[in-house]
């Protein structure tokens, strides 16, 4: 193996901007397929609601409502949960292949020490590295962050799948006690997922082998 030192700085740069191209292409394909699912999956939503709304008006389906509503939320809750899932993983992809540009920008910088001043995006691959990236330098709070989220998104869209769902079977206990079953299952679903999400990202952040270039610790005032 040649010595890294004697490797000459422009086809290091080289080199860091071949993987960091192949980085980009990976995120936007992730999400291109992502962006994709979702909107397959609000797609069949509207679907079912048209069937529904159709089963409602003819007279002579009505009582055939219920059972299809039964088996299409079901079906309409398990593929939104589905795809939920898939959005939660993309995006812990998503990190790490910001993760992974912040450290190819670390190389850039330990090339060109000039460089730091003109870069909006991070440069290390710690945590704040991370927020500054994708806050292109603007801090966000937590909430904001998660509020504005695909994820929480599609998890808003399954949890009022999963409200009238149960709402349905509750039905013949009659309807406040359907309204007010429906409520609870909706925001208990919506809470269990992002619980479960948080869950796993904080696992993710856990792990201190992701780190190879932290920040620099603040020095004393």
């Amino acid at each position: 193996m040649s010595d890294p030192v004697s490797v000459p700085p422009a086809l290091r740069a080289q080199l860091l901007g071949i993987e960091h191209s192949s980085l980009l292409s990976t995120r936007a394909m992730t999400w291109s397929e992502v962006m994709s699912r979702i909107t397959a999956q609000l797609t069949f939503t509207s679907a079912v609601l048209v069937v529904l709304a159709l089963t409602v008006n003819n007279h002579n389906l009505q009582e055939s409502f219920r059972p299809l509503a039964v088996g299409l939320g079901f079906a309409l809750l398990l593929t939104g949960t589905l795809t939920t899932l898939r959005v939660h993983y993309a995006s812990l992809e998503d990190a790490q292949l910001m993760r992974g540009m912040n450290r190819l920008r670390a190389g850039y910088v330990a090339l060109d020490p000039g460089l730091e001043p003109y870069l909006t995006t991070g440069f290390t691959d710690d945590r704040p590295g991370l927020v500054r990236t994708y806050g292109l330098g603007y801090t966000r709070s937590g909430a904001q962050q998660v509020m504005a989220s695909a994820i929480f998104f599609s998890s808003v869209v399954n949890g009022l799948v999963a409200g009238g769902w149960v709402g349905i079977l509750a039905a013949p206990a009659g309807r406040t006690v359907a309204v007010l079953v429906g409520v609870v299952a909706g925001l208990g679903y919506l809470a269990a997922f992002m619980y479960a999400v948080a869950r796993l990202f904080a696992q993710a952040e856990r792990m201190p082998e992701l780190v190879h270039f932290p920040s620099a610790p603040s020095s004393p005032s």
